[in-house]
């Protein structure tokens, strides 16, 4: 099963933008409520799409330039990334159907 990584500011260009695969951005805060129910969403979600999309998470307390400059603003924020440009964001919980449909939209 696939498994989510940690990215961070520093490791953000490398590991998001400069990615050969689609990549999923989980924007996330260990105080946020939302966050903690989405989670094990993703975590599914990286081993449906495993070898197909990356995932990975961003903490926005600790890393906020990167939240910032893509004006989160509300968490939990699910972005995919595309040959290193945003191509798809989910604000809030939604059902792991509907985050599916987002990840299929973008790699078909």
């Amino acid at each position: 099963m696939a498994s989510v990584r940690d990215v961070t500011d520093a490791t953000f260009k490398n590991e998001v933008l400069s990615s050969s695969l689609p990549v999923l951005v989980d924007f996330w805060a260990p105080w946020c409520g939302p966050c903690r129910m989405v989670s094990p969403l993703v975590e599914e979600l990286a081993g449906d799409f495993a070898g197909k999309v990356d995932f990975v998470k961003l903490n926005t307390d600790e890393s906020p330039a990167t939240a910032m400059s893509y004006g989160i603003r509300s968490i939990p924020t699910l972005i995919i990334f595309k040959a290193g440009q945003p191509v798809s964001q989910v604000i809030g919980f939604r059902p792991k159907t509907e985050l599916k449909k987002h990840i299929e939209s973008v790699i078909t």
